[in-house]
Parts: C-alpha cells; structure tokens; sequence
C-alpha cells in the first residue's frame, strides 16, 4: 500500500481563496468605518488597491515570474486593504500609494515574494511612514464630519484641506496627550468623560469599527482560515496587562476594555498578527506570538512614543518568530521527545 507524504489537507485550499476570504472578513469593518468618518476610506482602498497591483506586476514583470498567477492570488490586495485601513482615511493620495509600494516591492518582493517575507508588509509600511511622516500619519478627521464623497476625495488628492477636516486625534492619542500634560493631576476617568472623544467606552463610534474586526475574525476562525492561538493570546496579553495596571492605578491607567476596542487591537489580533507568513507556525508558538504581541502593543501604547503600538509589536515579534518556532517544534511522531 503507498502512502502520501504530509502534509495532509482534508480541502483543496488555494492562495487566492484564503485572500478572498480575508477581504470579506474585513466588509463589516469597512462598512462601520465608513459610517464613522464618511466615505474616504473606499477611495483610499482603491487608491491602495491600485498602488499594490501596479507596484507587484512591476515587480513580477523584474523577476520574470507570470503575472496572471501571482496577481490574481489577492495577496497584493489583502496588502493594500491592511494598508488603507490603518492610515488616516483622508491621508494625501501619494501617502498611500507609497507605502503601499514600499510594502509591495520592498518588504515582500526583495525577500522573495509571497511566502519569503520576514516581516508582515502592511505593517512595514505603517512603521516607516509613521517615523517619515509623523504630521500626515497623525491627522485624522473628527468623528462625524460632514464633508461630502467629492469633498473628502479632494482633500485626499491635494485640492483641498480643511483644517477642521483634520483636527481630530485617535482616542489612543488624545488619552496619552491629555495625561501627559496633566502631569498626574488628570485622571484617566475624567478624560474619558468627554464622550466627544471618547464615546462610550473607547472612542466616539469607533467601538462599530473594533466590532467589525472581531465579527469578521471570529468568522475567519470558523472558516478555518486562522487558528484561536494567536487572537486568544494576544486579547488575554492586553487584558491581562491592562487590567493589572487599572487595579493598580485606575487614575493614570485605563481599562482593558478601552484598550481592546481602541486602536487597532482588534485588526491587529485577528487580520495582522495571525499572518502564517511572517508569525509562528507551531500551537505553543503561535501563543507565544501572540502574547508576545498584546503585550508590546501595550507597552508601546503606553510608556512609548506612539499612540498605538500594533504594528511595531507585531513587526518585533516577527523578529522573534524564527526562533519562537524552532524552541517550540513539537516532538517527531513516534518519539517521546524533539530529539
């Protein structure tokens, strides 16, 4: 009798449908998104879109590889969606086109392609144009904006650029400005009391956006698509910490439940961080991942520069996960231990 060699899959699963799939997990966000600060965000998804397959085909076109194969497997897009989620949705256009083209051509086509990058590419370009473009990866809309498709869309190309437009500030950032310059006599109770700004638990209709991640992930998890290793340590990492910190000192740290749904916790446990490429392979390691994850992002969060720590916490536990792996490799069938 001939046996087949693993890996044994129970479903012929292609690239192209797993990135579909992944790009329906994120509608209901984008839905929530759009409804929050207007429609901005789907002109920056197509401006992304366009940038990621532009930039790959180019790529491919250098490396000598078949375009029709590798553009239609939805990697690129996947990319891009990441990528115009987490920038500001009225961002000047060439922001995003650029970096959503160093994410393509640089953090994934330098290294090899789709299946060789160390690092996860959208989060690589949020890093590197947050540290070159601080001012512009800092300008968000206030909450409930009333600016028309055609007026969002000339902000985001130049023509226009209201200063009301993009005066309004992350939860995430507002908390740890309003803290920092309180100098202990702000409590984090007291600023969340501006509901303006805050809302009702972690942001002024942000709250639908965070939601939105957590319906299309859990659906990801049912599609088996991801595993629950990696979003289930990484929400208890950042609950954990965060509520230590809260019982500790309620005035100058806040709960964890602001932290879940604030920022991008929640596109960060389930679309960014579970990514098979540059995360961890094994069950321990992928809980290793993901705690590793949630816990940096908090650190970052709160003791570091930036407002929101998602994507360089992932990005350093990209680093890790090589060796996370290797520490972690289960033991060979049949043998009781690794050797």
């Amino acid at each position: 009798m001939m046996f087949a060699p693993a890996p044994f899959l129970l479903k012929d699963t292609s690239v192209s449908q797993v990135m579909i799939q992944v790009c329906v997990a994120l509608i209901p966000s984008i839905l929530a998104y759009a409804w929050l600060v207007g429609p901005a965000i789907l002109a920056q998804l197509v401006i992304a879109t366009l940038a990621a397959l532009l930039a790959e085909a180019l790529m491919l076109k250098v490396r000598g590889k078949p375009l029709d194969l590798f553009l239609s497997d939805g990697s690129a897009i996947v990319t891009a969606w990441l990528i115009a989620l987490t920038f500001p949705p009225l961002a000047p256009w060439w922001l995003v086109a650029l970096g959503t083209a160093f994410a393509i051509v640089v953090a994934k086509h330098l290294y090899g392609g789709l299946g060789q990058n160390p690092f996860n590419p959208a989060m690589v370009a949020f890093a590197v144009c947050i540290v070159s473009f601080p001012a512009l990866m800092s300008q968000w809309p206030s909450v409930g904006l009333e600016l028309s498709l055609l007026d969002q869309i000339k902000v985001i190309l130049g023509f226009g650029s209201p200063v009301d437009a993009l005066s309004g500030a992350t939860p995430l950032d507002a908390l740890k400005t309003g803290l920092k310059m309180g100098e202990g006599t702000v409590t984090v109770s007291s600023l969340l009391a501006n509901q303006e700004i805050y809302g009702r638990v972690a942001g002024r209709g942000w709250e639908w956006v965070a939601a939105g991640y957590l319906l299309g992930g859990l659906w990801l998890w049912h599609r088996k698509v991801i595993t629950w290793h990696v979003p289930a340590a990484f929400v208890a990492s950042l609950s954990l910490i965060s509520g230590a910190l809260w019982l500790y000192d309620p005035a100058q740290f806040a709960n964890p439940l602001f932290h879940l749904l604030s920022g991008g916790a929640m596109l960060g446990a389930f679309f960014i961080a579970t990514d098979p490429v540059s995360g961890c392979t094994t069950p321990r390691g992928k809980l290793i991942f993901g705690a590793g994850a949630g816990l940096l992002a908090y650190i970052i969060r709160v003791f570091g520069g930036y407002p929101d720590g998602v994507a360089f916490a992932v990005l350093l536990m990209n680093l890790c996960a090589p060796v996370i792996d290797l520490l972690t490799q289960p033991p060979i069938f049949g043998m009781k231990d690794k050797s």
